[in-house]
């Protein structure tokens, strides 16, 4: 039904739209089409895949009494989240829409005044944050859809096949990662033939065939503010309400009572696994969906100015602004059809405590995301020389391969190297495991250690990467009007694109993980056999490795995103200035106080997220205790624990306590960029706002990637040595090590599952943020 239901919605516009191209037809407006077809043919796929997953047997009536309060908590807090969203996101198109309105034309935007006025900017602008904003909350929504009606199917799959455990597992999470893709492509491409359109029929005498396309992507930035706003607080309460029930059950539960993770007579259990979908899930598709909007925009605009500085004709130009929807047009392909590359031997294996008779899941993923990365450099060959080939310089395309196929390289290292620091079977986890023995201050020391280090070789990689992108960028012999090389930053989004270029089947690894944890809480709730056990645990424990790997993969795109945003901001100061705009020193008192105040920013954030948690879980432990106090029984099966009570509480909390650090990260660019204008006014340097803001942005991309990149790691590093104990090494579950290791993994809960990836939003978003609201930031244009 639903997919009858996006089909009869999407035709009529593909109509329309198939009609203006048949009316109008240019490079620029067939490559968006055929962009915006592939997206729709996807949603498609991705709904047939969704059918093959709600065709699989449901289990047994008491594993539906588990699953069903699961579905039912995390779909109402989703709904009253966004709902509060919603409300924020309203206020702030207002506000956006009044900002563009008051700005008048300057002398370096007057292109796209001969095709649309200011209140016309204005409107597009703020419809267009709307758009991304309720594109990612579907995105979001899909996650969690699926994944609450995926994690039971996966639970009774595991009585009877490991192998349709393990595929119901990963295809509901490719579900969500094809949707969301798709939407972004969709959105983005709809709203650029929507625009190519108005300059149609806007245009003036004899420049209908040859509009300013270069100009459409500035005025799409407010789709990826939208993305980003969404994200914000998507991440931020999804985060805040998994950990806050997640810490109040592990101490509660392990520590102080003894029994055993996912136990029924838990009353916070059902809160953590609802957390588990509201978090992982629907956090983490709009965290993605954000990154690839604003990597997908920034690309565009970096495109558009390097193509019309080289003075390209207008079927080159459109390759290079249009290229990023072909790359991730590209990734659809390749990661559904490596998607299907998950599989192993069908049926139930002999069951060993050591899971030796069963392939690992891991093994069977990494399979599928090498023959992604395969097919992906192949496709980027051909698209490379098919969009970016520059007739006079026939060897540009290939410098441009080689710079994708350097961020390929990027994304295989960073999931490498998080998991090396993640991952049991090394040694960094083994570490915090063996100093567990210790005690408690021991592990926390430990992990602390671990997760510092663990920043060098990511930074050493995206180092490497941009200075390796830029210089083949500027082999690439492209040059202004003056001879000078400009080839260098749209190379380096060349090499962004690359990392993203399989980025569906990495989004589908994050979502195997939330899916494989609430089914090994169903099967240990509705006491299954302990052989149907093992093999949800062992999805499980792999299920964290793959978050933690997608959680590095989404630091890596993000600080590749965030300096192409940095570079889109610079190129959208001197358009709307008509003032270069090339050189930030930092020396200057002002621009250095700019970026002290950034860095401050990322310590506040993450302090008010991480305390965000401690207040949440500290209501949820005090729930736990009473019921365990008032009701004895609980912990003897004769009474059930009181699950909704829990589940309303962290709902209560985690909206409550969202707000403050989500106005944070909102209000702090935009407090500083206005009264570092005003002071500029006074001071008759214009720029000094948007100069300010440049420094702000540098030195906050700069501590956030190394703070999310620590909380991350560092949390995924202590969970982990949590579950090396929990296999039976130094004492197991219940033994001195085995405690310490589960203080451990609490203090890491709300760094990895909270700060960690809210962090990385943080920084997108005050990139976007920047590089929306410039009119309001410059000396010019203003009225």
């Amino acid at each position: 039904m639903s997919a009858v239901r996006i089909g009869i919605l999407a035709s009529p516009i593909v109509a329309i739209l198939f009609f203006y191209l048949f009316v109008s037809s240019t490079t620029s407006n067939t490559i968006a089409f055929t962009a915006l077809v592939i997206s729709v043919v996807f949603m498609g796929i991705s709904m047939w895949m969704l059918c093959w997953i709600l065709d699989k047997d449901q289990g047994t009536r008491a594993m539906q009494d588990i699953s069903d309060p699961i579905k039912e908590g995390s779909e109402g807090f989703f709904i009253t989240q966004y709902g509060t969203i919603f409300k924020l996101a309203l206020v702030c198109s207002g506000l956006l829409f009044l900002v563009y309105l008051s700005r008048s034309p300057a002398s370096g935007d007057s292109k796209i005044h001969h095709y649309l006025g200011t209140t016309s900017i204005a409107f597009i602008t703020s419809i267009s944050f709307l758009l991304g904003a309720n594109c990612s909350a579907l995105s979001g929504y899909a996650g969690i859809w699926v994944s609450v009606r995926a994690n039971i199917r996966v639970a009774a799959a595991a009585r009877k096949c490991y192998n349709e455990a393990l595929q119901i597992c990963f295809r509901g999470g490719a579900f969500s990662a094809i949707i969301n893709v798709a939407l972004a492509i969709f959105g983005i491409s709809f709203m650029y033939l929507f625009m190519s359109f108005i300059f149609y029929i806007n245009a003036p005498v004899g420049a209908a065939e040859n509009p300013p396309i270069e100009e459409i992507p500035v005025i799409l930035v407010g789709f990826g503010f939208g993305a980003s706003f969404v994200a914000m607080f998507a991440q931020l309460g999804g985060g805040i309400y998994t950990k806050a029930a997640d810490v109040g059950a592990d101490l509660i539960g392990k520590v102080e009572n003894d029994i055993p993770e996912d136990d029924a007579r838990n009353p916070a259990v059902i809160a953590d696994l609802v957390g588990d979908n509201v978090g992982d899930c629907a956090g983490q598709c709009a965290d993605l969906f954000e990154s690839i909007s604003a990597e997908i925009l920034s690309a565009m605009i970096l495109g558009g100015a390097m193509a019309e500085s080289a003075g390209l004709d207008f079927s080159t130009k459109s390759g290079f602004i249009l290229f990023p929807l072909v790359v991730h047009s590209l990734d659809l392909i390749v990661s559904t059809i490596s998607v299907f590359f998950v599989k192993t031997k069908p049926g139930v294996p002999h069951y060993t405590r050591d899971y030796g008779e069963i392939e690992d899941p891991l093994d069977v993923m990494k399979r599928g995301y090498y023959v992604s990365l395969v097919l992906a450099l192949i496709g980027l060959l051909y698209i490379c020389n098919k969009f970016l080939y520059i007739p006079s310089l026939p060897s540009a395309s290939l410098y441009f391969f080689l710079c994708s196929a350097v961020g390929v390289l990027v994304s295989f290292l960073f999931i490498k190297i998080t998991q090396y620091y993640t991952d049991y079977t090394y040694g960094p986890v083994q570490s915090i495991a063996h100093s567990s023995q210790m005690g408690h201050a021991t592990n926390i020391i430990t992990g602390l250690s671990v997760g510092l280090e663990s920043t060098g070789l990511p930074v050493i990689v995206i180092s490497f990467s941009i200075i390796t992108a830029y210089y083949l960028g500027g082999a690439t012999g492209i040059s202004d009007d003056k001879g000078l090389p400009i080839g260098g930053l749209y190379a380096t989004a060349i090499a962004t694109m690359g990392m993203f270029s399989s980025g569906v089947y990495v989004l589908s690894m994050s979502g195997f993980g939330p899916i494989a944890d609430n089914a090994g809480g169903i099967v240990e709730m509705s006491g299954q056999s302990r052989e149907v056990r093992e093999i949800t645990d062992r999805l499980d424990a792999v299920g964290n490795v793959t978050k933690a790997n997608t959680k590095g993969y989404s630091v890596g795109s993000a600080s590749l995103a965030c300096f192409l945003l940095f570079s889109a901001y610079l190129d959208e100061v001197e358009m709307l200035t008509g003032q270069r705009f090339r050189t930030i020193d930092i020396a200057v008192p002002e621009i250095f106080i700019g970026g002290l105040l950034g860095s401050m920013t990322v310590f506040v954030f993450s302090s008010w997220a991480i305390a965000a948690v401690g207040i949440a879980a500290e209501d949820v432990i005090k729930e736990v205790r009473r019921q365990f106090k008032e009701h004895p029984g609980i912990l003897t099966y004769q009474e059930k624990p009181n699950y909704k009570q829990c589940v309303a509480i962290v709902n209560k909390a985690g909206l409550r306590q969202m707000i403050k650090p989500g106005l944070l990260s909102v209000l702090s660019p935009i407090t500083v960029g206005v009264l570092f204008r005003i002071i500029g006014a006074y001071t008759n340097r214009p720029l000094l706002g948007a100069e300010v803001l440049a420094g702000f942005l540098m030195f906050a991309t700069s501590t956030g990637i190394l703070m999310a990149l620590f909380f991350n790691n560092g949390g995924g590093a202590w969970d982990n040595a949590k579950k090396y104990i929990e296999t039976g090494k130094y004492g197991g579950k219940g033994g001195e090590a085995h405690k310490a290791a589960v203080t451990g993994d609490t203090v890491g809960d709300p760094c990895k599952d909270t700060a960690g990836p809210s962090i990385h939003i943080l920084i997108k978003l005050l990139s976007t943020i920047t590089l929306v609201l410039v009119p309001l930031f410059s000396g010019y244009g203003g009225k």
